[in-house]
């Protein structure tokens, strides 16, 4: 009976879409997850992260296959985590170099620092 087991929750992410009009999705636990583009055990290109907390989302890696960059994904996946932090009231730790220039770059993602 019990344990700790995690409920995966998975969302089409609808409002968060590459300049291509492509549709990025969400894997989340109370763990971590990730927003991906593609299927989840093959993204083409994907943004992880992990929950120190229930408040707090620490992003450790972006990537994006080399067909698909400069198009606006990478953005768009850092866009996503931050918009689904700010709508869930937890606050980013960008360890990612990648996410961590987006967001230290963008003046309206500060409120997730």
């Amino acid at each position: 009976m019990g344990g700790n087991k995690s409920t995966k929750e998975k969302q089409i992410c609808t409002p968060w879409k590459t300049k291509n009009s492509m549709e990025l999705q969400h894997d989340h636990t109370q763990r971590g997850g990730q927003f991906y583009l593609g299927s989840a055990e093959a993204p083409t290109a994907k943004l992880v992260y992990r929950m120190a907390g229930p408040h707090k989302m620490i992003i450790d890696h972006t990537e994006v296959s080399p067909d698909y960059r400069s198009q606006g994904v990478g953005r768009a996946l850092v866009s996503a985590a931050v918009q689904y932090a700010r709508s869930n009231g937890i606050k980013i730790k960008p360890i990612c170099p990648y996410a961590k220039a987006i967001i230290d770059k963008t003046p309206e993602y500060q409120d997730v620092l």
